[in-house]
């Protein structure tokens, strides 16, 4: 669908929060090469800032990137952020736009936290302001499916339940904060790297692919509609856990300090290294924090809430 737009403003920042996968259950692989999944999104308060503006005619698109592992994110159309700038002017029937794009990150690289996708979810919502254009939300929806599986969800926010490659969204009811502690790898992973090993460690029968039963969140679910984190944490899991923890040994002693420290739960956040823990409330993330960063195992440790909003722009 075409649609006309009129600049009126030269820059335009957006954030979009990192997620934490609260279920993650993974069946064999599709034909298409991605995974059939369902899991439950939960999106937390570390945000990753993304500026976009205007550039000079010619320019392209340029990606600068500060924080954290920056050196590490790609640049210029490699970057998603760029494919993001891309797809959307070509939804809107626009040239091939010259944009200058900056990224500050706070959200961990290849950490199993969907930085990428939050990059691309707010370079979204932020050029669509920037154009001034008239596209639905549905619309802005299905561009970013086309992006990444984990984007649509760093649109929405919140918490919601991912079924297809995740990409298919369905929110649900969270009553009250959850409070976190992530911990932060001295390693990376990428996502294809750890569902390649998933792949190999069922073939080896070592892990099940799971089944297709439609309730098989409906505890987790139960338990965020009460609000009642101990209830939550009993219901964690995450079918990629074995294949990270292949790839990266150390991660079984990061999340067995972290219980052992006190908190509910522990375990690897999507396709890791990052690992995340559920504390009982802010006061108990505030100690359990503390004690993480002591125990020499992570390279870091940070606190987020959640559940957050998705991508928006910031005024």
């Amino acid at each position: 669908m075409a649609s006309r737009y009129c600049r009126v403003v030269s820059s335009v920042r957006a954030v979009a929060p990192a997620k934490i996968n609260l279920s993650l259950r993974v069946r064999a692989l599709r034909p298409d090469g991605y995974h059939e999944i369902t899991t439950v999104f939960h999106a937390v308060s570390l945000t990753d800032e993304v500026t976009v503006s205007a550039a000079a005619p010619g320019a392209g698109r340029t990606v600068t990137t500060t924080g954290e592992r920056a050196a590490s994110v790609p640049g210029g159309d490699d970057n998603i952020a760029a494919k993001a700038a891309v797809a959307l002017a070509r939804h809107a029937g626009l040239a091939v736009p010259d944009v200058a794009i900056d990224i500050a990150k706070s959200i961990p690289v290849a950490a199993g936290m969907a930085g990428g996708s939050a990059d691309a979810a707010a370079a979204l919502v932020g050029l669509k302001r920037l154009w001034n254009l008239d596209i639905a939300d549905a619309d802005l929806v299905g561009i970013a499916a086309q992006l990444g599986s984990d984007v649509p969800f760093s649109l929405m926010g919140g918490t919601a339940r991912g079924i297809g490659r995740g990409e298919m969204l369905t929110p649900v009811l969270s009553a009250g904060d959850l409070h976190w502690v992530v911990a932060l790898s001295d390693t990376e992973l990428s996502t294809p790297a750890v569902y390649a090993e998933w792949d190999r460690l069922l073939a080896a029968g070592l892990v099940e692919a799971a089944g297709d039963a439609a309730d098989a969140d409906a505890p987790l679910l139960a338990a965020l509609r009460q609000g009642d984190p101990r209830a939550v944490a009993a219901q964690l899991v995450n079918d990629l856990e074995p294949a990270a923890v292949a790839l990266r040994p150390h991660l079984r002693a990061v999340i067995d300090a972290g219980v052992e420290l006190g908190a509910l739960a522990g375990l690897v956040s999507g396709s890791g290294p990052t690992c995340v823990f559920l504390a009982e409330g802010r006061e108990a993330a505030i100690a359990l924090a503390a004690e993480m960063a002591g125990t020499g195992l992570v390279r870091g440790v940070r606190r987020a809430v959640g559940p957050a909003p998705g991508a928006r722009v910031v005024v």
